[in-house]
């Protein structure tokens, strides 16, 4: 029972950060045009257009500094997963080849949002 309500409590931490970062990217000239995209190779928290760019963004929070940098959660199989959900979303959602793309991280630390652009590249 402990388990779940962790759960929960980790979705609804999640949930709350993901609104700040999309806020945090709309005050800097982001739009927003997905939340929390889902398909079957993985999840996309945030995409958006910045520009003439398309925008994958992830956002990793931590309570602490004690816990790390939140952007150093973004390992190898984090960015294959969030690679293969743009892939499917450009292929899906119409877009060619051709279209400027780039990831970004939102690292939420305590009270600190700091945005990393073009965080990494595949």
């Amino acid at each position: 029972m402990r388990r779940s309500k962790n759960k929960k409590n980790n979705r609804e931490t999640g949930s709350r950060h993901e609104l700040q970062a999309a806020a945090f990217l709309t005050d800097r000239g982001y739009v927003i045009l997905e939340k929390n995209y889902r398909c079957r190779t993985g999840e996309i928290e945030l995409i958006a257009k910045d520009g003439g760019y398309l925008v994958f963004v992830e956002v990793k929070f931590r309570s602490s500094k004690g816990s790390g940098d939140p952007a150093e959660a973004v390992d190898a199989k984090k960015k294959s997963r969030i690679a293969g959900a743009a892939r499917y979303y450009l292929l899906t959602r119409g877009y060619g080849e051709e279209t400027p793309c780039r990831f970004d991280v939102v690292a939420v630390l305590e009270d600190e949002v700091r945005l990393i652009q073009d965080a990494f590249w595949l």
